[in-house]
């Protein structure tokens, strides 16, 4: 291994749903985040991260395997990662290095080989079986999410969910491992920390809520009615998780408070387990970092959630600190989570193995070190809310969306960050978007990739019985945290 990387202990701090832009250390005005802050002073903060697929259990199922979808077949948060694929836990697993969980994996289950030595208060998918009714798209016959739009604009306050109570279980129960195994191993073990806030429902306790008064929060861009894209894709995202018009901003201003109440939350658990860490001395010979599994639009073009590929969605935070990471550095070289596959092995002194020669991503320590390299972007989606495959690329400043089915979307990232002026519906960028479409051709197919995730999607479906069974289960809102019963809302078909 060239230029190798001092072999150290790793603890990986994961979060659900954490918008890379609410960062203090990204220049957000009014978050609180000084614990993920200092991680990013004392060490590396990859300002163009992104994930591999929008939502929770594609996206965990590329940053696990270090492949994108197209590659694994798993899709959606019914067809998740099983252990089929090897993990990075897995390599170093079974090179004799301690590789421990805590809390929220949205895998299919634990029976599995999803590659860790233990697993500590698991969080998967519900029954094995996990958001079932999302699988319907398969057949274009998806449902509308009823209870979405409650979720966001009337659970927004001051309170609790199961979520925070599950989070500080994570917390407690990360701090005794540090405390029984973090000294005296013979190799480097990394112990993975992921948190399920700051997930909605968006309710934190009240002296989180009061730090950020709503009348002082920043709106989104591009919500109002008459501002918010009509793309089909976009609007067919909007029928199905039932988001009506914003035409309330201090709604949307209320729902941005508890959301960044959460994100301080969510930074005060990792500042917990960093104190530990740091009072049994740990810090010297262990990396942090901190990545979360997609983000969250607030508003942001007239959507909640995530389910596409604006910047709010598929863009994470990404910080490492520790040995051998240079103090206060920003890298702007594009990256995704597929990267992490090597960087850990690398950063664990762990070869990878002949079938992992063929990997998409790249070690992320020579831009560690200072070492630019122009690379191309990529993501894709084929799950809730998408009528066909969506898939970005991503080349210098300029960004595509390619809708199967759908026109593409262009956008200019330095002169427009917030993606609000589309190139190819203005008539000006369908010439650039070709060409990227051509780049993007070089990955996949997007049509053989969408006819291929359908299949897949009616297959699974037809094996839970079929479509008629499943429309009358209900749908599931979110995933509730091991002990806690299941919210199931009526089903309730779409017509366009």
């Amino acid at each position: 291994m060239t230029n190798s990387t001092e072999p150290a202990n790793l603890i990986f701090f994961l979060s659900d749903n954490h918008n890379a832009a609410f960062l203090g250390a990204a220049g957000h005005p009014r978050i609180h985040t000084p614990t993920l802050d200092r991680i990013a002073a004392n060490g590396v903060r990859f300002t163009n991260a992104y994930c591999g697929s929008p939502l929770c259990c594609p996206s965990r199922a590329a940053l696990t395997t270090g492949r994108f979808p197209h590659q694994t077949g798993y899709w959606d948060n019914g067809i998740v990662y099983d252990g089929r694929v090897p993990s990075w836990m897995r390599r170093l697993r079974d090179q004799g290095h301690m590789v421990t969980s805590v809390g929220k994996l949205h895998f299919r289950r634990s029976e599995d080989d999803n590659g860790f030595t233990e697993e500590l208060l698991p969080m998967h998918i519900l029954d094995g079986r996990g958001g079932v009714h999302m699988m319907l798209r398969g057949y274009d016959d998806e449902p509308r999410a009823t209870g979405q739009w409650e979720l966001y604009t009337k659970k927004s306050h001051p309170g609790e969910t199961h979520y925070q109570e599950f989070d500080r279980k994570i917390t407690a129960r990360a701090i005794q491992w540090l405390r029984e195994h973090g000294q005296g191993q013979d190799r480097p073990w990394v112990l993975l920390v992921s948190y399920p806030s700051p997930h909605p429902a968006f309710q934190v306790p009240e002296r989180l809520f009061d730090l950020y008064p709503p009348d002082q929060m920043p709106l989104p861009p591009q919500f109002l009615p008459g501002e918010c894209p009509r793309h089909p894709a976009v609007e067919h995202l909007r029928a199905i998780m039932d988001t009506r018009e914003m035409t309330d901003p201090a709604v949307l201003q209320t729902i941005a408070a508890g959301y960044c109440g959460l994100i301080t939350h969510v930074d005060e658990q990792i500042g917990e387990v960093m104190a530990v860490a740091e009072e049994l001395g740990l810090l010297d010979s262990t990396r942090v970092m901190y990545s979360s599994d997609h983000g969250e639009l607030v508003g942001a073009h007239g959507l909640f959630g995530k389910s596409c590929l604006y910047e709010g969605s598929v863009d994470v935070p990404m910080l490492l600190s520790g040995p051998g990471v240079p103090r206060g550095r920003e890298v702007d070289e594009i990256v995704s989570h597929v990267d992490l596959f090597p960087t850990i092995l690398e950063a664990c002194g762990v070869e990878p193995a002949p079938e992992d020669a063929d990997l998409p991503g790249l070690s992320l320590w020579p831009a560690i070190r200072g070492e630019r390299r122009e690379r191309i972007g990529f993501a894709e989606y084929h799950a809730a809310g998408s009528k066909s495959g969506g898939f970005m690329l991503r080349e210098g400043d300029l960004k595509l969306i390619y809708h199967v089915g759908m026109p593409s979307q262009l956008f200019d990232l330095a002169a427009d960050p917030h993606e609000t002026r589309d190139l190819v519906e203005a008539g000006t960028g369908r010439e650039k978007a070709a060409e990227l479409e051509g780049k993007l051709r070089n990955i996949c197919n997007p049509e053989e990739v969408d006819r291929r995730a359908k299949l897949d999607q009616r297959c699974k479906i037809d094996f839970w019985g079929g479509k008629e069974k499943i429309m009358r289960e209900g749908t599931l809102v979110i995933t509730p945290p091991p002990g806690v019963e299941p919210d199931l809302q009526p089903t309730e078909a779409v017509a366009e």
